[in-house]
């Protein structure tokens, strides 16, 4: 179980670092547009908003990528990140878009139940 524990939060890292990248430095362009449906006037006008959120992702990235490198004595670090992913899923299901919860949220709640299944 611990494999699984730690292969789902290499995926959460993943898709936060996947994130990152896409808010930092495509969110203006025709790639990022198409991700985000955004029309060209406001990626433009919200590029550096855009660029913080991606920052923020790559903040849970590396927690995650922390907690694994600290293996068992990093439970309760690769928890609270997780937790932390789990909160802004729900949080951007609410406030922005419901896809966000199954996007972000839910891979984080795999991977949360299973670091804690295998804890």
């Amino acid at each position: 179980m611990e494999l699984i524990a730690t292969i789902a939060t290499t995926c959460v890292a993943l898709l936060h670092l996947y994130i990152m990248y896409i808010e930092m430095f495509l969110w203006d362009k025709p790639k990022g547009m198409k991700i985000f449906k955004l029309q060209p006037e406001f990626a433009k006008a919200s590029k550096v908003m855009a660029a913080n959120q991606g920052l923020y992702n790559g903040f849970l990235a590396a927690g995650l990528l922390w907690g694994i490198w600290l293996g068992v004595a990093g439970i309760q670090v690769t928890v609270f990140f997780l937790l932390c992913v789990v909160i802004a899923g729900v949080y951007g299901a609410i406030t922005s878009s419901r896809k966000i919860l199954f996007v972000q949220g839910l891979p984080g709640l795999i991977a949360l139940l299973a670091v804690l299944f295998a804890s």
